[in-house]
Parts: C-alpha cells; structure tokens; sequence
C-alpha cells in the first residue's frame, strides 16, 4: 500500500494552479477556453485557447463564387451578419469598379445601423447578468424583438439576413416599411434610459466594474483592438468617420464617436450604450433621407455567371465590435482566388494576456464580459 502526501501547510500554498475556465461558460458567448495560472486567488498568468469552433471559412471562400460567399461571409459573427455581408459586397464592387445605386447605399446604412443596435443590445443585456443582475437581459430582448421584427420583414431572416448583393441589394424595401421602421427606433430610444438608471446607476454594478480591468492605449495598438474596447481606452478611432463608406460622409453631423480615457470595464459599457444612442439616430437620419429619395433601382443587373477581374484589394468596415477586413485576391473566376478575414474578435480576446495577470479570479468575468467578442468571431 503506497500513500501519497499532496502537500501539507506551506508547501500546498505555494504551488500555482493550473485552471481551465471552459471550453463552455456563461460570459464566453460559445466554445472559449481560457487557461488561467493561478496563485491562490490571484490570476499569474493567462492564456486563450482559441479554435474549437474553427469551421475554416476562408478556406471555403475559395470553393463558392461570390453570390455564395455572403452566405459564408455573414455567419462569423453572428450578432452582426449585414454588417459581415457589407465588407464582402463591397470588397467585389470594387473590384467591377462598380456603382451602386443611391437607395441602396442609403437602405445598406440604416440597416447596418440597425444591426450595430441589436449587437449592443445583445451585450448590454448580457453583461450585467454575467455579473449577477438578471433583470437587464429581459429589458434587452424586449427591445431587440422590436428591431429584429423590421429586419425580419425586410430580409426574411432573424439572424442570417443574406440581404446585400453584389450591386446592391436583394430587394426593394416593402410597403409601409420606414414608417414601421422609424416606430420600432423611437420605441427602442423611448426606453434605453432603462440601462442608466437600472445598470449606469447600480452602485454593484459600478463597484464590480469601476478600475477593473484597465487597458491602456499602449495594448491597444500592440494588439491591434478595435471597436468600442479600443476608444473605451481613448484611441480616437472609427472608420465611419476616418475613411467613410456607404453614406457616412454625408452623416458626418450625426456621427459622435463615442471615446472614454479610463479603459476599464465600466468605461468600455458606457461606450457601448453611447454608441448605441447615437446609432439610433443614424438610424433616423437614413429613415428621413430615404423618405425623401425618388423611387428607383435598389441593385445592379448583373451576368448569370459574376467573375472579378484579376487583381487584389482590401476593404475594411467599423463592425459593431471592431474592425472588420477582407482582403481579396482574384484571378480573374468566378470564385476567389483568397479571400483572408480580419475578425475583430480575434484581436480584441488576445489583449487578455495583458489584462487578466495580476487580478482577482472574481474579477476574470467582469473582465472576460467587458470585451464584447464572439467566438465564432475569434475562430472564423
């Protein structure tokens, strides 16, 4: 009979642990796994495992002709599919040297507009139940019903809303459409303040976030994150503004990018409800414009069989969550030669080297909460 001492007194406190948190938890938002090195409470060392839910779409990219490849295009991450669809319909219109009528450049901005509400949504609800308050998430899917209802009638999808086209989009808007559309808007604005008295002004949501995983601009650029995580830190930085696309060139009055200087959890939710105000009235502002454009074609004619001529570009959009790239190279088929996705998931989740060393394991998913990423994001 052997016996094994594990450790007594001492000795068992100062050996590091070693604790996986995943591949399945609440506040990872699907198959994450984080490898924490742990001494007593104190996180040491911190490592994302990434690559559980990798499907190889870029791969798949090459085996689909561009008709085909929205479908691929708008599955990564799943809270923001039109805004995915845009890069790749845009990144083909460049290549053809094309021009995309003018309803369906106004109609593709409000609808990403909408798309960035119903992704803010989703993790202004979310958050605050990760951290113990159940209540937010019922106020968030209530207003999100609102908006998914309008994006449902216009693209027949809840999700997936496989509505752009190369050359615009898949159809014309319905009957009635905007006047539904701008109802849905003002019922949502009507009842966001919920999130500043409910959440903004709880005194333990506040104390769990406030000082809490603090990401300094340095990481920011060294790690290349994006979206409201990199401006909760004070990096004044958003495509719609800086290198405009669609019609944000003539939103430039109603844009407001929303930045913070202190970097920590708290900051980064404020970012993401200001954000989400101010989407709301671009939302309006598109619904106005589009009123006041004569009726005509929302798409291009296209061939049977759409080849790219023989070249390569990169188009990069503001997503809800960050940046979001596609480059593609084309040998001139009707499929791509490559086609390389920059996720901004996959950036942001890496700054978590940097912030989890040093901090309380009861801190992790405040932290972990506060980068707002999706894993189908991160894995592609």
């Amino acid at each position: 009979m052997t016996e094994t001492t594990v450790g007594i007194g001492g000795a068992a406190e100062s050996t590091d642990m070693v604790l996986n948190i995943g591949p399945q938890h609440p506040s990872t938002h699907g198959v994450l796994r984080l490898r924490l090195v742990l001494d007593g409470e104190r996180i040491r060392e911190a490592e994302p495992v990434v690559g559980y839910m990798h499907r190889g779409a870029e791969k798949l990219f090459e085996a689909r002709d561009y008709r085909q490849i929205v479908m691929l295009a708008n599955r990564h991450d799943w809270l923001s599919a039109f805004s995915n669809e845009l890069g790749v319909v845009i990144a083909v219109e460049r290549m053809l040297g094309m021009e995309v009528p003018e309803r369906a450049v106004w109609t593709r901005t409000l609808l990403a507009e909408l798309n960035r509400v119903l992704n803010h949504l989703m993790f202004l609800g979310s958050y605050p139940l990760e951290l113990g308050g159940i209540t937010p998430v019922f106020h968030a899917f209530r207003e999100r019903e609102e908006l998914q209802t309008v994006m449902e009638e216009v693209s027949g999808g809840r999700m997936h809303y496989m509505f752009n086209r190369v050359g615009g989009l898949k159809e014309d808007l319905p009957a009635g459409w905007l006047g539904r559309a701008r109802h849905a808007v003002a019922e949502v604005r009507s009842r966001m303040d919920v999130y500043d008295r409910l959440v903004l002004g709880n005194e333990i949501f506040r104390g769990r976030t406030r000082g809490v995983g603090v990401l300094s601009r340095e990481t920011v650029h060294a790690y290349g994150v994006s979206g409201p995580i990199a401006r909760a830190s004070g990096v004044d930085f958003d495509l719609r503004r800086d290198e405009p696309y669609l019609a944000y060139a003539e939103l430039a009055d109603t844009l407001k990018v929303v930045t913070r200087e202190e970097g920590d959890c708290l900051a980064r939710f404020e970012c993401l409800l200001e954000q989400t105000h101010n989407s709301l009235d671009l939302a309006d502002a598109c619904l106005e414009r589009l009123a006041g454009l004569p009726q005509g074609p929302i798409n291009q004619r296209l061939p049977k069989v759409l080849k790219a001529p023989e070249g390569a570009t990169y188009v990069w959009t503001e997503n809800p969550l960050g940046l979001n790239g596609y480059y593609l190279v084309s040998k001139g088929d009707k499929t791509p030669y490559r086609l390389k996705l920059r996720s901004a998931s996959f950036n942001n989740i890496q700054a978590l080297v940097e912030l989890l060393p040093g901090t309380l394991v009861a801190d992790m998913v405040a932290i972990l909460g506060s980068l707002f990423f999706v894993v189908g994001d991160i894995d592609k």
